[in-house]
């Protein structure tokens, strides 16, 4: 029997520590939620209640001498006599987001629970009307005051009124998805005021450290943390502006690579400490390692298998090939800065194979050349290759389909061209899209070119293919840039369909976008003001001021959103002459040079004598500038 007793008691130890791990767990992933909604807000009440009795909890676990164990006892009950009024609280929540806000009463009865709960704790600190202390054979135990029955009625009546506020919430949803997730929510909504109750005040002195007193608290703590989870699902789909999916994913990553986690290190520290001995080694100098053991293996075996449990409780639809295929371009796709390491890998390869100092390598951007890379200091610049009208042609006229690799000499440099594969026509020149400049007195060059299976092809295709995946995602980035901030059904709209409506919420919905879509719609069109989907396909055509615009000049809808951007940038256009260096001029100077007037931004940056990183971010103040005049005089116009 005290074998028994004592290896419950190290589960009662484990799975009181789990509780309060998953407690705090669960709470530090509600605090990175917008906590601007309301179900968000109550929620994190009700969990910080909930951690605050585990954390106290858990320490009394530990044998603290009686001081301590009286104090946090106490303090335990900051969350067990705020967790009745929390519990209310979110049900006034969740039933508020069906379109049945309060009309006062249960805002006053939300006051008066606090009060009441703020009570309940002052007596306990204070007190022992509530609670009493007892000796029990040498262990503390906890007895029922005259005050308990007060409490217990409180808390009855509290989670009662709360349970039937979430069933009126889960018949006034409209959708099954909102039916299913309420119906989930009324299952395991009750389970952290159940979790935290002090059954130990009603047993007496020292049942709870029996065996039948430890099964059944054990049994209880195993259901909590089980219904814990459970009640994490649908509770963080309220205020969530991510799509289901998304909020999936991130709890179950979060679940398993967090909770989880300091789960397994807490049963290994447990099991391991109180063995005598492991594998000749104390269970003390055992532990350390098996905990680094356990972790790893857990981590390792998380990352194996978490693609499978995404695929098992997540994608289960015909959603799936689409997100194959957008799992699949998260991986294809590089960043420029990724291609440009990988060109200048291969060029310093290049120079080390050649036993040359100097190379560069060119890109035709928009038929303009440029350098994409260079090793040593090429004797020409950019300037020099821009003056050269014929250089693409040149390089265009060594194309050979049959023979190995040509080159076109310039300027002192041999220019190998580099050409794209985009094209079906095999008889077809390939089009240049780059080239290669080595010294021309390099002897070995011509051979090298002529043997086809040379090392220096396998470096040419790398470069060429690495040109053409920058501009084929370049062109992609180019596209999503202009058509994302066009969709207009985000997870934060979509939200207010799910849930029935009162017809004063539905009043108070507007079609005028709000400051951070508006930036988006206008930084798009502004990047692609001269011709894209950024300002062809762009919502900001719906604003009445470029209808307006579009019915006086009896013009097409892409011009009528030119003039009013370029009207706005010009109202940031201060008096007098125009002046480069000015700071006040700065914000139409960016406007201008870099969307009207087309500019590269290290040509901007040069002339404005900034960095580039300080170009972006006034840019970013500019556009954001131009959005608040395009907010303002829309508001006018609406009246």
């Amino acid at each position: 029997m005290d074998l028994a007793s004592a290896i419950l008691l190290i589960v009662n130890e484990t799975l009181t520590a789990s509780n309060a791990i998953i407690a705090v767990s669960l709470l530090l992933f509600n605090l990175t939620r917008n906590l601007k909604n309301r179900v968000a807000k109550s929620s994190a009440v009700v969990l910080a209640c909930v951690t605050i009795a585990y954390v106290a909890d858990a320490f009394i676990s530990l044998e603290p001498d009686y001081a301590a164990h009286e104090i946090a006892s106490r303090l335990q009950w900051i969350g067990i006599a705020f967790m009745p009024a929390a519990m209310y609280h979110l049900s006034d929540a969740l039933l508020a987001t069906t379109g049945l806000p309060s009309r006062g009463r249960r805002r006053r009865a939300i006051r008066i629970l606090y009060l009441i709960g703020a009570g309940f704790l002052l007596s306990a600190a204070f007190a022992d009307s509530l609670f009493m202390f007892v000796d029990a054979g040498g262990l503390l135990s906890i007895q029922a005051g005259s005050l308990f029955p007060v409490y217990l009625l409180y808390f009855v009546a509290a989670n009662g009124f709360a349970f039937y506020n979430v069933q009126r919430a889960r018949k006034r949803c409209l959708t099954q998805g909102t039916q299913r997730r309420m119906a989930y929510l009324q299952i395991a909504i009750l389970t952290p005021a159940l979790g935290i109750f002090p059954y130990s005040v009603m047993l007496s002195p020292g049942d709870e450290f029996s065996v039948f007193g430890l099964l059944l608290i054990n049994t209880a703590n195993i259901i909590i943390i089980l219904m814990l989870f459970f009640l994490s699902y649908p509770l963080y789909f309220f205020g969530s502006d991510i799509p289901d999916r998304l909020v999936k994913k991130q709890l179950l990553d979060f679940l398993l690579r967090g909770p989880a986690t300091g789960l397994i290190a807490l049963a290994v520290v447990n099991f391991t400490a109180q063995a005598t001995r492991i594998l000749g080694l104390s269970g003390e100098a055992f532990t350390p390692p098996a905990v680094v053991a356990a972790v790893l293996l857990w981590q390792w075996f998380v990352s194996l298998a978490l693609p499978y449990f995404e695929l098992l409780f997540i994608y289960r639809d015909e959603d799936d090939v689409q997100i194959t295929v957008l799992q699949s371009l998260s991986e294809r796709v590089l960043t420029r800065g990724d291609l440009s390491q990988l060109i200048a890998a291969t060029t310093e390869a290049i120079c080390d194979y050649m036993r040359i100092d100097e190379a560069c390598v060119l890109h035709f951007a928009n038929g303009s050349p440029e350098f994409l890379n260079q090793v040593g200091e090429p004797g020409f610049s950019e300037d020099d290759l821009r003056a050269d009208r014929n250089l693409r042609q040149s390089l265009a006229n060594a194309y050979s389909q049959s023979a190995g690799k040509t080159m076109a000499e310039w300027n002192g440099y041999a220019l190998i061209p580099l050409y794209s594969s985009r094209i079906s026509d095999d008889d077809s020149p390939r089009p240049v899209i780059g080239a290669l400049g080595l010294p021309k007195g390099n002897n070995s060059l011509h051979a090298e070119l002529d043997d086809q299976k040379s090392i220096l092809y396998a470096y040419l295709d790398r470069l060429e293919k690495s040109l053409e995946d920058m501009r084929l995602q370049s062109e992609m980035y180019t596209l999503l840039e202009g058509l994302l901030p066009q969709f207009q059904m985000t997870r934060s709209r979509a939200v207010q369909v799910e849930y029935r409506q009162s017809q004063a919420q539905f009043a108070a919905v507007e079609s005028i976008p709000d400051q951070q879509e508006l930036f988006e719609q206008v930084r798009a069109a502004l990047r692609h003001y001269w011709g894209g989907a950024g300002i062809t396909q762009s919502n900001l055509i719906n604003l009445r001021i470029v209808q307006a615009r579009m019915s006086a000049d009896q013009d097409t809808a892409v011009n009528a959103l030119r003039n009013t951007l370029q009207d706005c940038i010009a109202s940031l256009k201060p008096e007098g002459e125009r002046k480069l260096a000015n700071p006040e001029w700065t914000l139409y100077n960016i406007l201008q040079l870099r969307f009207l007037e087309r500019k590269k931004v290290r040509d901007v940056a040069r002339r404005l004598s900034m960095s580039e990183a300080d170009l972006y971010r006034k840019q970013r103040v500019a556009i954001l500038a131009v959005s608040e005049l395009l907010l303002q005089r829309e508001k006018q116009a609406r009246g």
